[in-house]
């Protein structure tokens, strides 16, 4: 019976060692988006050298879609939302576009406006894949920050307004008569930081002197025949930038505030922010919100872009799904979770790393609007004299390390806390000196990816020595999950005079036990009912935790992932709502049930 037993469970172990060969590994993306961002003239004359996107316009054009970002000298096309291809355009603003605004109108023309000077033509194409474009012969004012929106009778709306005094504005162009202005002009709406708690200017919507946010990036969606005027606040720089809407019966309103909002909002975890974006509709249907996130290492300046799944509920509200939003998702054409977490965990968190060699490691933070908080590591080395660099593991993009050169005797190796069946990496590049000040062709990460479960034994999972691509937050899927406890990064070549980084990333499935629900939660409004304080009895084996909450038990539409804490305290609530909250633990095995919701008056 023994030997019987022994057979049985080789025969287990065989089958699933099968079918773990055998897995299909599903389309995922993962933000930052992975694209090769133009370097930016901005900032040039300080010979401050850094990567951009930002103020994203996503648009569907006769089955393919195109994005139009701030200053990039171009724009990128995709067949499936997931691989972008960069497109330089024949006709062009000398600087790039600014806060671009992008209209498909019934599959027949592409309108384009964004000249950073605030005033030009309106750019038009029946082609946008050949880069040839016209533009209208009447100039424009006031399209800085702006949305061209054309309803479905061809009344057309120009939507703009970037300012922490001014309000939104519309006016109104005639499509037919080279886009020129017809007279009707009216204020929409501000910010209310007295009853918007989200609105507030500053990292974590604190500013010691600043209180005003900033109002911009206006953006319309109709659906369901009511239209969605959507803004961005209060500042591009901050962890808390997002964006909400207000919702009217007609183009010109009059509109009235969401009560769900903001609608779009990424205040944790490693890539924060979802604001000044733009809310489109892809072939199958499913809405799509592609936004701006904040980098702001180099400069206040330095974004990225994100792509987060749109709905509408019941009530006609709209919300995004940020929730693991800066983990692996599954990609667009997923049947029936598209843009919804893949179940990949980080198994890399606070992982043992050492570098070849180190040139510097900074730790920085945003502090203010124009400062940072900025401590330059001493160099540290362990018990067999290589180099440490906790800065790299650590979930934040602004804190980097510089290697002394950029050639192939530069690595970084990460002993993960716990072995785990990988999946994928995510690696950031960080900008250090680079010495580009706009976009450039021909530039290229080269490196090579291996794996090892003991430390000795090495496999090459990932081969880019050789590779054209242009990846500053390169997103690499294996075809195969493989285990692994170990990771080196060997370079090859990356544009700039150093190799930097600012964090690698590993993803998958840990070996072990995810964390158990959390308890003990609570939550206190303050005097000052936006702001909150919130505590639970911490977790044995957590990484972290998400907050979720929202204005109904069914409608807990906002997220905030945090590391290590057990206490969080928020200022991002609307005064007057009553607000519902739940939490979850989570680590490299997975995530915990969900506390029972709480009701908060």
């Amino acid at each position: 019976m023994k030997s019987f037993k022994n057979i049985l469970t080789t025969a287990a172990l065989l089958f699933g060692a099968l079918m773990f060969a055998q897995e299909v590994v599903p389309e995922t993306y993962i933000n930052p988006l992975d694209i090769d961002y133009s370097y930016m003239v901005y900032n040039s004359s300080d010979n401050i050298s850094y990567r951009s996107g930002a103020d994203p316009a996503v648009i569907e054009f006769q089955g393919e879609y195109y994005m139009f970002v701030t200053r990039s000298f171009g724009y990128w096309h995709s067949t499936d939302l997931i691989n972008w291809e960069f497109i330089k355009p024949k006709q062009w603003f000398f600087e790039g576009s600014n806060a671009p605004t992008a209209f498909n109108y019934k599959d027949s023309l592409v309108y384009f406006a964004g000249d950073p000077a605030g005033y030009g033509s309106i750019l038009y194409t029946d082609d946008p894949k050949s880069g040839n474009w016209t533009p209208t012969a009447s100039i424009s004012n006031n399209i800085q920050d702006s949305e061209l929106f054309i309803d479905d009778d061809g009344k057309t709306y120009l939507y703009w307004g970037s300012s922490n005094v001014h309000p939104l504005r519309v006016k109104m162009l005639d499509k037919n008569d080279r886009f020129l202005e017809t007279g009707v002009e009216k204020e929409l709406i501000n910010l209310v930081e007295e009853e918007h708690g989200w609105e507030r200017f500053g990292q974590n919507n604190y500013h010691p002197t600043i209180k005003e946010g900033y109002m911009e990036g206006a953006s319309m969606t109709k659906h369901d025949g009511k239209y969605y005027l959507q803004y961005a606040a209060p500042g591009t720089q901050f962890n808390v930038y997002a964006d909400a809407a207000y919702i009217g019966e007609t183009p010109l309103g009059p509109f009235t505030y969401m009560k769900n909002n903001p609608m779009s909002f990424k205040p944790g975890g490693f890539a924060n922010g979802a604001g000044h974006g733009i809310t489109m509709k892809q072939t199958n249907g499913q809405y799509w919100h592609f936004a701006t996130m904040a980098l702001a290492s180099n400069s206040h300046w330095e974004r990225r872009l994100s792509m987060f799944p749109t709905y509408f509920d019941q009530e006609g509200l709209m919300y995004t799904n940020t929730s693991y939003g800066d983990y692996p998702l599954f990609g667009p054409d997923h049947p029936t979770m598209a843009g919804q977490h893949s179940g990949w965990m980080l198994l890399s968190y606070k992982g043992n790393a050492t570098v070849s060699s180190s040139e510097m490691q900074v730790r920085k933070s945003t502090a203010t609007d124009g400062d940072y908080d900025i401590k330059e590591m001493p160099l540290e080395r362990n018990s067999e004299g290589e180099i440490i660099s906790k800065l790299l593991t650590d979930e934040s993009p602004k804190s980097f390390w510089v290697a002394k050169a950029n050639n192939d005797e530069q690595w970084v190796e990460i002993e993960m806390l716990s072995p785990g069946n990988i999946y994928a990496f995510q690696l950031n590049f960080h900008d250090q000196d680079a010495g580009i000040y706009t976009r450039t062709e021909g530039l290229r990460h080269r490196f090579i990816l291996e794996v090892s479960e003991n430390g000795t034994d090495w496999e090459t999972v990932v081969d880019r020595s050789e590779s054209y691509e242009d990846a500053p937050n390169a997103y690499i899927t294996l075809s195969q999950p493989v285990k692994a406890k170990y990771v080196r990064y060997k370079n090859v070549e990356v544009p700039g005079k150093n190799l930097a980084l600012s964090e690698i990333r590993v993803f998958g499935k840990g070996l072990g036990e995810k964390p158990a629900t959390v308890k003990g939660f609570t939550v206190s409004r303050e005097k000052d009912r936006r702001n909150a304080s919130l505590k639970w009895n911490p977790v044995e084996g957590a990484q972290g935790y998400n907050i979720r909450w929202g204005i109904a038990p069914d409608k807990l539409y906002q997220s905030w992932l945090i590391y290590d804490r057990n206490e969080h305290f928020m200022r991002s609530l609307d005064r007057d709502t009553q607000y519902y909250f739940s939490i979850e633990a989570f680590n490299e095995n997975g995530i915990s049930e969900r506390s029972p919701v709480l009701q908060v008056e």
